[in-house]
C-alpha cells in the first residue's frame, strides 16, 4: 500500500495571487527550496526543480503537469532518486476561496511506498516548511505604526 503525505494551511491572501505563486517560476523561486525556469501550468508539460544535491540525491525532480483548473487545482509528477531507487509520486495542490478573502490550500503528495520513510519524512519536513515560505511571502505584514 502507498503512503501520502497532506498538508492544510490558510494563506490570507486571495486565491489568484496564491495561484499565481504556484505557477509563476520567479515566484516559485522565492518560497520553494527548488528552482525552476521551465514550469508552465500546461497539461503535459515536463519540467525540473532543482534543489540541492546531497549524499544519494542529485538534486534533480522530473515532473510532467497532469491536471490544471486554475486558480483551484494543479497536479504534477515528482519523480527522484530516494531511499530505495528511483521513486515517482504524485504532488496536487487544491485551492478553495475562503469568505473572508483567505485561501485554503490542501497538499498531497501520493505514492510514497510504505517502507521510504526517509523520503516521507523529507516531504512533511519540506512542503511544512515550504508553505510556511509562502505564507511568510503571500500574508500582509501588520504596519507597526498602526493603532
Amino acid at each position: 500500500m502507498n503512503e501520502t503525505v497532506s498538508l492544510d494551511y490558510e494563506i490570507k491572501s486571495p486565491i489568484g495571487r496564491v495561484w499565481h505563486a504556484l505557477t509563476d517560476p520567479a515566484t516559485l523561486a522565492k518560497w520553494m527550496l527548488f528552482e525552476t525556469n521551465d514550469f508552465q501550468a500546461v497539461v503535459g508539460h515536463h519540467f525540473q526543480f532543482h534543489g540541492k544535491a546531497a549524499t544519494g540525491w542529485t538534486g534533480v525532480v522530473d515532473c510532467e503537469v497532469l491536471k490544471v483548473d486554475a486558480p483551484h487545482w494543479l497536479s504534477y509528477t515528482w519523480m527522484t532518486e530516494g531511499q530505495l531507487g528511483q521513486h515517482r509520486t504524485t504532488v496536487t495542490w487544491t485551492l478553495t476561496a475562503s469568505d473572508n478573502g483567505a485561501t485554503q490550500i490542501h497538499l498531497e503528495q501520493t505514492g510514497f511506498d510504505r517502507e521510504a520513510t526517509h523520503e516521507i519524512g523529507g516531504a512533511k519536513y519540506g512542503w511544512t516548511l515550504q508553505l510556511n515560505q509562502l505564507r511568510d511571502l503571500l500574508t500582509p505584514q501588520d504596519n507597526a505604526n498602526e493603532a
